[in-house]
């Protein structure tokens, strides 16, 4: 057997294999504390383990050597808005205010071509400065305005998932398009990058406050039409949306009704915050296996509510339960920033979450949601070395908390309490070292 040229990239290994809150902590990941991953040249992860059991196959390849840093999979993030990417601490009194205030003037822009350009650059930019490497996006309404994050993605060879918003009413005339448009573009969008190197489409209606009953429907047909695409939008964010949308559908039974009455719940439709869901709305939602992904900075800064992780995934009626920054509600791109108020909120909401809960919806939870995990998530052989190195020892005073770590958990817990865009090192893509340089 013969080796194209690669890489081996030596440090600290961690990588999920089970989720800790079913299997226990101990049975849910691999991890080495001098560990080693062989990378080939195409990008994919031939061997991890045990730095002193690397084959002799892989010994004349070129080393990357982080030391005592800590190497995971790339993070993955669930839910952010790609026109969204400047928008950050807009102050507004809820929802509905902040989106009529900021939101919808700002996203008028993605009519340009080059703004759009430009943005999908910076956007994806941060995004792997603060070493994600693979997000579910929402775009605009704007064809072009996907094309540019998409063609940007392609030529970095990230796994994105995105696809044309659709909103037809309750937003200003030049962000709407209407339930014809929003499904002729979609099709033509999805026949041009769906599946194009290491990109998928996302049928994308924004949410029930911005959709009407034909586009909602035509929604569902596009979901009908495409089973192997998943399907984005929002739930239950706040308690003035959620009034807004028994307000426009009187016929719902409740929120998560109106998405089902249209055929939007399935395996693959993930739904954004679900903060303030019933019972039933629960288990309609465990029922038809669609995933809410929790966006704690986002709900925290907009003052939407606390999220219960537990509860959400409670054994009679478990939903699954993905991550995300939510830029620009999202307070910031950072992941680790992300995991900490997700533990706030936790200890807020009397439903604490452990720092291998929060690695792991970051890694492989999402990888698992997302229908990637044969492709990204851990450090399985086949997989792609889409990478983040961490530095627990980033700042001084994090140098300093490092001595008291006793342990793995220890180290984490401090890295998504104390950690920001400092304590990533490096980020890789499919083997190759891009973190930008700031």
């Amino acid at each position: 057997m013969t080796v194209s040229i690669g890489k081996v990239i030596l440090g600290q290994t961690l990588t999920f294999t089970e989720d800790p809150s079913i299997v226990g902590a101990g049975a849910s990941f691999d991890y080495y504390e001098k560990g080693a991953i062989a990378v080939s040249s195409e990008g994919k992860i031939l061997w991890h383990g045990d730095a002193a059991s690397l084959p002799s196959l892989y010994h004349s390849l070129p080393r990357r050597d982080f030391g005592t840093k800590l190497i995971l999979p790339g993070f993955i993030d669930a839910h952010l808005h790609y026109p969204q990417y400047r928008m950050l601490a807009a102050f507004g009194k809820d929802l509905l205010d902040w989106l009529n205030r900021y939101t919808f003037v700002e996203e008028q822009n993605y009519s340009n071509v080059r703004h759009a350009t430009l943005a999908a650059k910076t956007f994806l930019d941060e995004l792997l400065r603060n070493g994600i490497t693979s997000a579910l996006a929402f775009s605009t309404i704007h064809p072009l305005a996907l094309n540019a994050v998409f063609s940007e993605a392609a030529g970095r060879n990230m796994a994105l998932i995105s696809g044309k918003t659709m909103m037809d009413r309750n937003a200003p005339a030049l962000l709407c398009d209407t339930a014809d448009s929003s499904y002729d573009d979609s099709k033509a969008l999805i026949r041009k990058w769906h599946g194009e190197g290491r990109l998928r489409y996302a049928i994308s209606p924004r949410f029930a406050v911005t959709s009407s009953e034909a586009q909602l429907e035509l929604a569902g047909a596009l979901v009908k039409e495409h089973p192997d695409l998943l399907m984005q939008t929002h739930l239950s964010e706040n308690r003035g949306e959620i009034d807004f949308v028994a307000n426009d559908f009187p016929w719902s039974t409740d929120y998560t009704d109106v998405y089902d009455r249209f055929g939007l719940l399935g395996p693959r439709s993930f739904f954004a915050h679900g903060v303030h869901l019933s019972e039933r709305e629960l288990g309609r939602l465990s029922e038809s296996g669609s995933a809410i992904v929790h966006c704690p900075t986002s709900n925290n800064f907009l003052g939407s509510g606390l999220f219960r992780y537990h509860h959400t995934r409670a054994k009679t009626r478990p939903v699954k339960v993905g991550i995300g920054c939510d830029i620009g509600g999202g307070t910031s791109y950072c992941m680790l920033q992300t995991l900490g108020d997700a533990y706030k909120v936790s200890q807020l909401s009397g439903d604490r979450i452990s720092a291998f809960d929060g690695f792991y919806l970051a890694t492989l939870g999402n990888a698992r949601l997302l229908g990637l995990d044969n492709e990204i998530g851990s450090m399985q052989v086949g997989r792609f070395a889409d990478l983040v190195v961490l530095d627990a020892e980033a700042t001084p005073i994090m140098k300093a908390r490092h001595v008291l770590s006793k342990d793995l958990h220890d180290i984490l817990f401090a890295l998504m309490i104390m950690g920001d865009d400092r304590a990533i090192s490096q980020t890789f893509v499919a083997g190759n070292e891009v973190k930008p340089v700031s």
